[in-house]
This record gives C-alpha cells, sequence and structure tokens, in this order.
C-alpha cells in the first residue's frame, strides 16, 4: 500500500465527518472499516480526530458544537480538493457561481482552507496544503476511493467543475443512466449524475469506500445502527456497491470492485 505524499491539485485529498457524537461514530466507522483514530485538541473540551488505517491518516472527524446543534447542522462527509492556492481557487469558483460559506482561511500551519457552495447547492472544501498534504492512503480497502456529485444540473455542474479545476469528461452509461466521469490527467478522480427525482434531496457530494464484500458491509452497517439506503446492487464491469447513513444519519458507499 504506498504512501501518499503530495495530491495533484485538482485531485480529492481529504474526506471529513462533522457529527453530533464523535465517540458513537468511531464505534461505527472503526467497526466497518477497521480504522483506529488520533484524537488532538481543537478548543476547550473539543477534539479533531483523524482516521488512520494501517496506521496512515485516511481522513478526519469532529463533533458540532453547541451552535452547529441548535442549527440542526446535519451530520455529513466533507470532500476537500486539493489547489494551489485556497484564496484564487475560491475567487474563481464566485466568478462561476459559487457561494462561499466559508472563506479561506488558515488551519494552523496544516494549511488553508475554504468551504463552497456549486451553483446547484453541492457543499465541498478547497485545501491548499502546508504542513499537512491530506489522506496518505486511498483507493486501498477500507479507505476512500471514489467521490460522486448527483446534481439538478449537470450540464451546468460539468462547465463549472471543468473550469475550475482543468477537469475533463467522460460521458456514457453506468448503472443504466447517463453518467460523467471526471478525469485529471490520465486517471479520473470522481463521478456525476443527475439527481434521482424519486430519491429527491438536494445536490451533494457522495464518498465512496472500498471494502472487499458490499453484502458483508450491508450487514455490519445493520448490526451497528446505520441504514440502508440503497441496497447492494451490481455494476455492470464495475463491481457492487450500496449507500448507506451511520447511526447519526451521515450518508455515504461502499463499492467492492470487480477483480
Amino acid at each position: 500500500m504506498p504512501e501518499i505524499s503530495r495530491h495533484e491539485p485538482g485531485s480529492f485529498c481529504w474526506i471529513e465527518l462533522g457529527t453530533t457524537d464523535a465517540k458513537a461514530a468511531k464505534g461505527f466507522y472503526g467497526g466497518l472499516f477497521g480504522w483506529t483514530f488520533q484524537d488532538d485538541p481543537m478548543g476547550p473540551d473539543a477534539f479533531y480526530t483523524t482516521t488512520k488505517l494501517h496506521g496512515k491518516e485516511v481522513g478526519g472527524l469532529y463533533p458540532y458544537d453547541a451552535e452547529q446543534k441548535r442549527q440542526g447542522v446535519a451530520p455529513h462527509w466533507l470532500a476537500y480538493v486539493a489547489v494551489a492556492g485556497a484564496d484564487e481557487a475560491a475567487a474563481k469558483a464566485k466568478t462561476l457561481g459559487a457561494s462561499e460559506p466559508m472563506a479561506p482561511r488558515d488551519v494552523m500551519d496544516f494549511g488553508r482552507m475554504a468551504l463552497l457552495a456549486d451553483p446547484q447547492g453541492a457543499v465541498f472544501a478547497l485545501w491548499q496544503a502546508k504542513s499537512h498534504a491530506g489522506s496518505r492512503l486511498v483507493n486501498e480497502i477500507g479507505s476512500y476511493g471514489w467521490v460522486e456529485l448527483a446534481t439538478s444540473d449537470v450540464p451546468s455542474a460539468t462547465v463549472f467543475y471543468t473550469k475550475l479545476f482543468g477537469w475533463g469528461t467522460k460521458v456514457g452509461p453506468v448503472g443504466g443512466v447517463p453518467y460523467t466521469q471526471w478525469r485529471l490527467g490520465p486517471g479520473y478522480v470522481g463521478g456525476c449524475l443527475k439527481l434521482d427525482a424519486a430519491r429527491g434531496g438536494a445536490p451533494r457530494w457522495l464518498v465512496y469506500f472500498r471494502v472487499e464484500d458490499c453484502n458483508a458491509a450491508a450487514v455490519t452497517v445493520a448490526a451497528r445502527g446505520g441504514s440502508v439506503l440503497a441496497p447492494p446492487r451490481d455494476l455492470e464491469g464495475i463491481g457492487r456497491t450500496a449507500v448507506f447513513a451511520d447511526p447519526q444519519g451521515a450518508a455515504f458507499a461502499v463499492i467492492e470492485l470487480k477483480r
């Protein structure tokens, strides 16, 4: 399992869970993915937790403060995109129609971040690395390997993200629906599809974690108090996938790739 020391600008570099119950989240995801956890002080009576797999950083999680709980902020996973400059990328995103829930700011000496919502409302983050490059392990069993946008307007989202990050696209059917793959250099960093009208919900990014056995993951999720949002199903030529919610309600997906 090679350790990543640098993420190319335009690639997803970190995933982070905001939750109402950090202790319960650690129990759930530790049992599901085999993660271990490192807690570091984030302020009075608060900690930021780094999630690790085989001793390497995969992502992070943190508990909501009293104000976030009062506002009813829903637990969710947030995906970060690596950029050379957070200020410049955020400014460009705004010219392309994005809103900025959080302006660029320094995170100690780790890096500089900004929180954005694309023109359709899907939220994502920017990360300008300093001492913290991001996830050290990706696309391995137990780590994230794909990030997918469900949006109300695929053509507009395509214009926005290709102009912002320089992504290329490859469009074709996946699982019986039109699907856009985001391309960066010779590889792919994520995907995009139109929101399922039957399921509804707001435009959003969804993080996929790799698993050995999708069906077994569904059993573990249910046993640990999570819920199944989309049951396991086969994607021809790709593998088997499912969408879950953890006990606090944060949605995520898993994928069992064909060998």
